[in-house]
């Protein structure tokens, strides 16, 4: 049985307030009277939903570290490919959600829309991109990275085709993904940009078993159908997002709305204000990397 546990976190120095919600398991009293205690003994991954313009990197940088040392996190992942401006990603942004303790930065179909990425993308083995793109593409569909624990974790991303771009099969792109990497990762996660819920579904029986998890991205609407299946791989069709809470998908509702009214082509922009910082928490035995829980989390800040 689950409810909504709140908690309200007051950050002095920045005169910023935080709220937390997360789904609190009844049965884990202790756990969660000792946030400290919580994993202790456990591997932690941390994944971050979409991260959208400055309001979203400023609430990883601000957050980040305080979840970590709560959940006793031991690698980082985020999807990075809204964060600049809410398209694509440069370096000095790259460096600054790495420096803020970020480990991978997936990305998705706005992968090429700033195009400063093409000057370090070939040589930064921390950004992952959908592998079922065009084999002369730049960049690296999946990265192996050892983790602080020495653990070996291979980040998958692909991307859907269901109302999204004509790309090659993720199904059969992420068959040739874990032949090369079978033997050598002891946690595969896989990072599914793609609109369609189906075909995030039909990737997560698809792969269940074959590897670690399943997180959907791309909608920034955060799902509550988090679980693990029966071949043991931790799915949930989308992770949310980290930007804007008071807006369209990150973007300023004024300007989505008149796209929908009018059928206009709009500019759209990232929206400002209050923020919220959408992730799940995966917990892995250390001694033979099965998943043990998935779990959302949501911070939200008050400006």
């Amino acid at each position: 049985m689950y409810v909504l546990h709140i908690r309200c976190i007051l950050c002095r120095e920045l005169g910023i307030i935080f709220w937390k919600s997360v789904p609190l398991d009844l049965n884990a009293g202790k756990r969660d009277q000792e946030p400290e205690a919580w994993g202790r003994g456990y591997m932690n991954i941390l994944f971050i939903g979409d991260i959208v313009g400055r309001p979203g990197r400023n609430l990883v940088k601000v957050l980040l570290p305080s979840i970590i040392r709560e959940h006793k996190v031991d690698f980082v992942i985020a999807n990075a490919e809204n964060a600049a401006g809410g398209k694509g990603i440069t370096g000095p942004i790259k460096d600054e959600l790495v420096g803020a303790g970020i480990d991978v930065l997936t990305m998705g179909n706005h992968v090429w829309d700033n195009k400063a990425v093409f000057d370090f993308i070939d040589n930064e083995p921390r950004i992952v991109r959908p592998g079922n793109y065009p084999g002369d593409c730049p960049g690296q569909g999946y990265h192996t990275y050892i983790s602080g624990n020495c653990t070996r974790v291979t980040v998958v991303n692909l991307s859907g085709r269901v109302f999204m771009n004509s790309l090659d099969c993720p199904f059969r792109t992420a068959d040739r993904i874990l032949d090369e990497v079978r033997g050598t990762s002891d946690v595969i996660i896989v990072d599914f940009h793609a609109e369609a819920t189906s075909e995030k579904q039909a990737m997560g029986w698809y792969l269940d078993g074959k590897v670690s998890a399943v997180i959907g991205t791309h909608t920034h609407v955060q799902t509550a159908d988090e679980r693990i299946l029966p071949g043991g791989t931790a799915y949930i069709t989308d992770v949310g997002m980290t930007g804007p809470m008071d807006s369209i998908l990150g973007m300023v509702k004024e300007e989505a709305l008149h796209k929908f009214l009018t059928q206009r082509p709009v500019r759209l922009t990232v929206a400002r204000g209050r923020s919220q910082l959408d992730a799940v928490l995966l917990r892995f035995d250390p001694e033979n990397f099965t998943v043990k829980t998935i779990k959302r989390v949501r911070y939200y800040s008050e400006e």
